[in-house]
């Protein structure tokens, strides 16, 4: 394997070099038990989800995924990277998005294009339950080597939110509220999410408020927080400072500092190269086709071609 700093290798895929500076602000309701992250895709939305031929309702459901990646990552403190996957047995069988402590953001959503077109012969906007069917929901946070926490529940709830909400009302015992929009634009493909969390007065937050003030508290948020609309979540003219003055400005609003997000894909001919040099002369001869291994990066849906003549097993063959 090549341990190049990513940058630095040359065999990486043509994907756009994209950054958002102002994908994730976080924020805070002073002297109330609610602190959130308002999370905008912009151009990177359109930049991962058209590197795939997805549907129309896929797209918008592996949309949703990474915009709730981007949110629920920049809420943790952690060196590694943060992934959601959901696995079920509907015409979406898998749905996975990650992103790294550094914002760089990437996901997948592998479809049955039959079970798919079925599904919409009966509903042509079906929700995530219906796309996903029955399965289970994974939260991970992997910071390498035997560093890795995992969270797993079924599947519960009709939309990818409310499937979440279920895993930290019942995993991790946090009240939360989470709105996610995902839709083509005039100006292609957007994503956004809207978080909200609840924190005891405890923690430093609103202490002078007794158990009944804070609920009161968290009540109000939630119900403003409600009154936001998908137009609003994904208009680019609407800057994300006057959206939550427009939502909580009766409350007080105030933001943390903006985190960056950025096209993700991790892979590199490099990386791929070193991989099959630990296969052997055997198992090479079997992936070839006309004399070239073909290795997809179902991410940014790049294929890297190896010639089969250049690759060298590395491990024995038994004769």
């Amino acid at each position: 394997m090549v341990d190049s700093p990513v940058f630095l290798d040359v065999g990486r895929p043509p994907v756009p070099d994209l950054v958002i500076a102002r994908g994730v602000l976080p924020f805070y309701l002073p002297n109330r038990p609610v602190r959130g992250r308002l999370v905008r895709l912009g151009g990177l939305a359109d930049a991962l989800l058209t590197r795939h031929p997805y549907h129309p309702v896929v797209a918008r459901l592996a949309g949703q995924a990474l915009a709730l990646a981007a949110g629920l990552s920049t809420a943790l403190k952690f060196r590694g990277t943060f992934s959601l996957q959901a696995k079920g047995d509907g015409p979406v069988d898998m749905l996975l998005a990650d992103c790294t402590d550094t914002g760089e953001l990437r996901g997948y959503a592998r479809f049955d294009s039959e079970m798919l077109d079925a599904l919409l012969a009966k509903a042509p906007d079906p929700a995530a339950d219906a796309l996903l069917g029955s399965g289970y929901l994974a939260f991970t946070v992997d910071q390498g080597g035997d560093n890795r926490h995992q969270g797993i529940v079924a599947i519960e709830g009709d939309t990818l939110a409310a499937m979440s909400l279920h895993y930290f009302e019942t995993s991790e015992q946090l009240r939360c509220q989470i709105h996610l929009a995902c839709a083509k634009t005039d100006s292609g493909w957007r994503a956004a999410a809207l978080i909200l969390e609840k924190v005891a007065g405890a923690g430093g937050i609103a202490p002078e408020l007794n158990e009944d003030a804070q609920e009161e508290s968290w009540r109000t948020a939630t119900a403003l927080a409600s009154t936001l609309t998908e137009a609003e979540l994904l208009d680019d003219s609407l800057t994300p400072e006057r959206l939550l003055y427009r939502l909580f400005h009766t409350e007080g609003v105030a933001v943390d500092r903006a985190r960056a997000l950025s096209y993700g894909c991790r892979c590199s001919r490099a990386r791929l190269s070193g991989i099959l040099q630990g296969f052997s002369d055997d198992d090479l001869d079997h992936m070839a086709v006309d004399g070239t291994i073909v290795m997809t990066c179902e991410f940014c849906h790049y294929d890297f071609r190896f010639p089969r003549a250049d690759m060298h097993g590395q491990i024995m063959t038994k004769r």
